[in-house]
């Protein structure tokens, strides 16, 4: 199966995914937040705080892993998206680190399936168009590279971030 044909798009609340992970748009000190972050934090519930505690933060473009606790997921793999500086603090970079990363998580830890959120789309000020390019582009070339993992989902919460990741997955040739 292709790396396109392995990657779906869906709209709707990524801590109901149950997938063997879902990836959450951390702040760097991983102690929970807004947004992303606040909602997984609350449905994961207090155990995830205080193991995110002991993890001691986590860098731009780094990923790491928890337990998912109270999520359907089993795990969550925590990654700081780069905060929007108009293009030149290296943030195009950073961001396809955020995926990489990951996806690094996820198949060092034998996992199958996935899901991502739109990474630095929010507070962080990314442009989402741009930022789904950048996260289709490097999620497919990495699942070009790795055949161990089964699925990977981009989970939109508004319908205008599920079509700009529809069209980026289109725009990418087969």
């Amino acid at each position: 199966m292709g790396s396109k044909q392995r990657i779906a798009i869906y709209h709707g609340n990524i801590t109901k995914m149950g997938v063997d992970a879902i990836v959450n748009a951390a702040n760097p000190s991983l102690l929970g937040g807004g947004g992303v972050d606040g909602a997984i934090h609350a449905a994961a519930g207090p155990e995830l705080l205080e193991e995110c505690r002991e993890l001691h933060g986590c860098a731009t473009g780094e990923a790491k892993i928890t337990s998912g606790y109270r999520l359907p997921a089993p795990f969550v793999i925590h990654t700081v998206g780069p905060i929007w500086q108009g293009g030149i603090a290296d943030e195009r970079r950073l961001l396809a680190c955020c995926y990489y990363n990951a996806l690094r998580l996820v198949s060092e830890y034998q996992l199958t399936t996935v899901a991502f959120p739109a990474i630095s789309t929010g507070a962080y000020g990314f442009p989402r168009q741009e930022a789904a390019a950048i996260a289709v582009k490097t999620v497919t070339d990495y699942l070009a590279q790795d055949n161990k993992i089964f699925k990977v989902y981009f989970v939109a919460y508004d319908h205008e971030t599920e079509q700009l990741y529809r069209d980026a997955l289109a725009q990418l040739a087969d």
